[in-house]
């Protein structure tokens, strides 16, 4: 995080945040596995007319200064069926929304070692021809990325440009680990198909 002594940042990210159910397992996740400290928390008793409830907004460092939040929230509004997985819980398959971390060799292997000692396999492993993913999920069932750059993909904006209306090309991917089931962490990779 930023020093008090320090010129703010105005350009990217500061964070982003999500929801949570569980602060001290995304805490865990974060912090102790993926080693990304956990650098303020935020709490704020009642909603603005008095009422009951809390919430916690936890912020965790992920390496550069910008950091990946959660709020923690409870009587403050929210439903009481409200996802926390933000793939699923709005229809969409487990990977379409998701955050993924830059990250070399290095980095994985001790990511990778902390989570087989917490029993927590890989969803996947995938080569995406400009990077290769290793991907988990977190206690929220978000799918986060551990994302290493192999020559990267390029910046081309016409080239971006021009296949925003393309559906017939098809990019190389390739499974270097298959999705594994046991990675799913008890959540499913497909909304649950509510009946019309």
């Amino acid at each position: 995080m930023q020093d008090m002594d320090e010129q703010p940042r105005r350009t990217g990210f500061h964070h982003v945040a999500y929801a949570c159910r569980d602060a001290e397992a995304t805490r865990h996740f974060y912090e102790d596995l993926l080693g990304m400290p956990l650098v303020h928390t935020e709490v704020k008793a009642g909603d603005e007319a008095g009422n009951g409830g809390f919430f916690r907004h936890l912020f965790f460092d992920t390496g550069d200064g910008t950091c990946i939040a959660f709020f923690e929230v409870q009587g403050v509004g929210e439903r009481d069926d409200y996802a926390t997985e933000i793939s699923t819980g709005n229809g969409l398959p487990v990977w379409v929304n998701h955050v993924a971390f830059a990250a070399d060799e290095e980095r994985v292997r001790l990511v990778e070692e902390r989570m087989a000692a917490d029993d927590i396999v890989p969803l996947m492993e995938v080569d995406h021809g400009w990077c290769v993913s290793l991907y988990f999920l977190d206690p929220n069932g978000i799918m986060v990325e551990f994302c290493r750059d192999t020559g990267g993909f390029g910046e081309d904006p016409g080239s971006a440009r021009d296949r925003i209306a393309e559906t017939e090309g098809t990019d190389t991917s390739s499974f270097l680990r298959p999705l594994d089931p046991a990675g799913l962490r008890g959540f499913d990779p497909f909304p649950t198909q509510q009946d019309a």
